[in-house]
């Protein structure tokens, strides 16, 4: 099937899990959460790994779906700790009902994402469940790195890289090699494909950060400037940290220290300091040598290019998004 088929037959897969059932107040936000739609990148690579070593995609459906709920879940909460109020041009759990729920809702979907895991019955299941584990504390870790990012000046260009590995990239890597085990894959290919997603993961969130600042609130789905106004150690920001110096660097640390700001002056202020210190280039730079790593990974996969072909198009589409 093609790339538009997967994402189509997953789509009804999702909808077809049953949120209509009591307590009310806690099922209805998740449904409501998976119905604001997205890229659905992370399950449909999944289906795109298991078909491409047994032609048949539906082998991966049930993992697929467990990647879905469990990323969701990550937003859900993540919201809380940003204090974010719009997700998809929609309000967040937390806004259209209140942290309570959101916070009870989310951990239901991460059951949730276990039991849809478990009705996966391919023989590599075990192996399966353990990069599954691994990933979600994985995640956890990246986020905690983040948190702990926003209280430090002294955050390193490769720390941020490592936390965003393990925020970002962990995730489409792993549901790039279970969709292969699923599949039945060889241990190496999958691992291959795992090196894929990592490579394109770490592009695909410095692309994020670009968004932020360069993105148009109407194609991104929230309001651009987020990263700048909590103070979020992006690339963006590390580096300009990094390298600005005298007026530029007072000016940054003025707007970093000021706790009370107008949101648009802030903005337009930080982003003022990135034109001058060419961190729009720069970043780009880095998301292409990830971006290049991700395809030697793709090469060595024991798959004719042709066969391959969607996971190509998938990186470049990942690297030249607009939202």
């Amino acid at each position: 099937m093609e790339t538009k088929e997967l994402q189509a037959l997953f789509e009804r897969e999702l909808k077809n899990l049953n949120w209509n059932i009591d307590p009310k107040n806690l099922y209805s936000p998740i449904e409501y959460v998976l119905s604001l739609g997205g890229k659905r990148i992370r399950p449909v690579t999944a289906l795109m790994a298991c078909q491409l070593f047994c032609g048949d995609a539906t082998k991966a459906m049930k993992p697929a779906l467990a990647l879905e709920v469990f990323h969701n879940f990550t937003l859900l909460h993540d919201d809380i700790m940003d204090r974010a109020e719009m997700r998809r041009n929609q309000p967040t759990v937390h806004i259209k009902w209140n942290d309570n729920t959101a916070i009870l809702s989310g951990d239901a979907m991460l059951i949730k994402a276990y039991q849809l895991l478990e009705q996966c019955d391919s023989q590599s299941f075990p192996s399966i469940l353990k990069l599954f584990s691994k990933t979600a504390a994985e995640v956890c870790d990246g986020q905690q790195y983040d948190m702990d990012f926003e209280e430090r000046m002294d955050v390193t260009v490769n720390e941020y890289l490592e936390m965003i590995r393990l925020k970002t990239a962990v995730l489409l890597a792993a549901s790039l090699k279970i969709g292969a085990l699923c599949g039945g894959a060889e241990e190496k290919d999958a691992q291959y494909l795992y090196e894929f997603g990592i490579g394109i993961g770490i592009a695909f969130q410095l692309k994020d950060d670009l968004l932020d600042v360069y993105g148009d609130t109407k194609d991104f789905g929230k309001e651009i400037g987020g990263d700048i106004c909590c103070n979020k150690k992006t690339f963006l920001l590390i580096n300009a940290l990094n390298q600005a110096k005298d007026d530029d660097h007072e000016e940054l640390l003025k707007w970093i220290e000021r706790k009370e700001f107008n949101r648009s002056e802030k903005i337009e202020a930080v982003t003022q300091i990135y034109n001058k210190l060419h961190l729009r280039q720069l970043t780009e730079s880095k998301m292409k040598e990830y971006y290049e790593k991700a395809l030697d990974a793709l090469r060595k996969i024991n798959r004719s290019e042709s066969e391959k072909e969607c996971f190509y198009q998938l990186a470049n589409n990942l690297m030249y998004r607009i939202s």
